[in-house]
């Protein structure tokens, strides 16, 4: 049973989609869990659902004073998940440079930020979770799993890993017309070898896997039901 009783869990991005379930998840696993974003209504909110068993704070890993700031007055963490933030994507010659500059900057710098200054017990680990989407989304999932592999180097024996999932059912799709999002999930299902889009919980188990398997660093481990090999 995967457990982390006692153990001090932050998760970025918590407050939504698959950061929140993730939080949901290491809380049920016996964690002491805290949660950041920017957002303070969205962390208020979550709190709630979460029955006011988690901690919060406002960060912005877009903010680097920010973050050094509240890694220098924030205890050694045992486990650190960070939950990528979305961003604009589409095709390269259809997404504009600017919108391009930003999801690099949100998705590749901010963990690049919390790793550099974050402070970790023994045996602690670092879980990014990359999205792939397109090819920017495609070329940023690369960078961030070639930087879990050198952080499993350079923060031994602190664990580094990545998650890679496909297409998840989240509130980002919630913009999209109703039957033009579920067009778009049935067709993905067919080409997936599962015949289903991928849930939150998937994504929060991958996460579990990893916090509780000293044995896991410098892995990238595909949570995309088949979608490599599809």
């Amino acid at each position: 049973m995967n457990t982390l009783t006692e153990q001090r869990v932050l998760i970025v991005g918590g407050s939504s989609g698959i950061g929140f379930e993730t939080a949901a998840a290491a809380r049920a696993a016996g964690a002491s869990v805290t949660i950041v974003s920017r957002s303070e209504p969205g962390l208020k909110a979550s709190a709630a659902k979460l029955d006011g068993k988690v901690e919060t704070a406002v960060l912005d890993t877009n903010d680097n004073t920010t973050i050094e700031q509240f890694f220098a007055q924030d205890e050694p963490r045992d486990h650190i998940v960070i939950s990528a933030s979305q961003t604009k994507s589409g095709p390269v010659r259809g997404i504009d440079l600017g919108d391009a500059k930003e999801a690099m900057e949100s998705q590749f710098w901010g963990p690049y930020r919390v790793a550099r200054v974050a402070r970790f017990e023994d045996n602690g680990s670092l879980t990014e979770r990359p999205s792939a989407s397109s090819v920017l989304q495609g070329a940023i999932n690369a960078a961030l799993e070639a930087l879990a592999r050198g952080l499993a180097l350079e923060l031994a024996p602190v664990r580094v890993n990545a998650v890679s999932p496909d297409l998840i059912e989240t509130s980002l799709w919630d913009s999209l017309p109703s039957e033009r999002r579920k067009a778009m999930f049935e067709s993905a299902a067919t080409r997936l070898p599962v015949r289903r889009v991928g849930q939150v919980t998937d994504i929060a188990n991958a996460a579990l896997f990893l916090m509780t398997t000293p044995f896991a660093t410098g892995s990238t481990v595909r949570v995309d039901g088949g979608g490599v090999i599809a």
